[in-house]
């Protein structure tokens, strides 16, 4: 079975992303120290990973400068590899500091981003988040000057409304500005109906992209949580206790049984089959994976060639079975 990576058009933009990706949330900066982030983004890349996923808030700016530390050591040619990264929370206590994708902010934003990534521009920018406060128009002005500036080529939203993000679009396309390309999601086994159900009209109308994150759930979808929360685990982590209620819901660790059998019978681990249900679906363009150690994205690497196996009877047992409890 082959487990060449593949490459997929964001959206209707012209820029390609691998179906599989790597991310940096949690990881760098609280689990990561440069030289694992070289040695985890380099399998990446070697294994056709061409887009790098960061954001302002990941561990308040380290992330950013863990990346960048590791992109200037590793050296790849800057036209061969995506970067992203993401604004709202801030990383000040200002008034227009946090929470907030006012003009100002956005302004100041990106050339913290950039200074600490060591780049000249990021590929993709998102609003990581919706304001209500900020009239959308000058959130949309705002990041049409950004990529008009060259410090993005391509800009976003993550977590926002299928109508936020159309109003967005129709907002850009009445005054000929930079429309939003992309959006980026949860999307995984227990999470299905934003990107299934509140987005698909989204698709054909604007050509949506979607660069989804979250593929095995916070670590429920390897398995991990069966018996309990290991002490090396996400949810152990100080100020992650947010992730227990979910990491030992009853009904999700049902689920969990039932997926295990389904990849016992596809002879792969739960974790590659979940990545693989993910990337089967045509509108998602990449999955974003995260590791904290090589051997871990080595294995989740190989849900490339799980995804070929993912037949119509297959994914209908999929179906049912992540289907229990109305948890999708």
């Amino acid at each position: 079975m082959t487990t060449t990576m593949g490459y997929r058009r964001l959206g209707k933009s012209g820029v390609k992303v691998s179906e599989l990706s790597f991310g940096s949330w949690v990881t760098y900066g609280k689990q990561v120290d440069v030289d694992a982030a070289i040695a985890c983004m380099k399998t990446a890349y070697d294994g056709g990973v061409n887009f790098f996923d960061n954001a302002e808030v990941y561990s308040r700016g380290k992330s950013e400068e863990v990346m960048g530390a590791a992109l200037k050591k590793l050296g790849f040619r800057r036209a061969s590899y995506l970067v992203s990264t993401k604004f709202y929370w801030g990383l000040e206590e200002g008034p227009n500091e946090k929470n907030t994708l006012n003009r100002k902010y956005l302004a100041q934003a990106i050339d913290g981003s950039l200074a600490r990534l060591g780049l000249d521009y990021v590929d993709l920018v998102f609003c990581h988040r919706p304001d209500k406060e900020t009239p959308l128009e000058e959130t949309v002005w705002a990041m049409h000057d950004m990529v008009a500036s060259g410090k993005a080529l391509y800009w976003g939203t993550s977590e926002w409304s299928a109508e936020d993000v159309l109003e967005a679009y129709r907002i850009a396309d009445k005054r000929n500005l930079h429309k939003p390309v992309m959006e980026q999601p949860e999307y995984n086994l227990f999470a299905r109906k934003r990107v299934e159900v509140e987005y698909a009209p989204l698709y054909e109308e604007l050509g949506l992209g979607t660069t989804t994150w979250s593929p095995l759930a916070s670590g429920v979808l390897t398995g991990k949580y069966q018996g309990g929360i290991p002490m090396d685990s996400r949810a152990a982590l100080k100020g992650y206790g947010w992730l227990e209620p979910m990491v030992t819901d009853k009904a999700k660790l049902a689920v969990v049984d039932a997926l295990a059998k389904i990849a016992k019978d596809l002879d792969c681990s739960l974790a590659e089959l979940s990545i693989a249900w993910c990337a089967k679906n045509p509108r998602v363009s990449t999955v974003i994976l995260g590791a904290s150690r090589v051997e871990q994205l080595e294995q989740n690497l190989k849900a490339l060639a799980v995804i070929p196996k993912l037949t119509a009877d297959v994914l209908a047992a999929i179906d049912h079975a992540s289907k229990r409890g109305d948890l999708g």
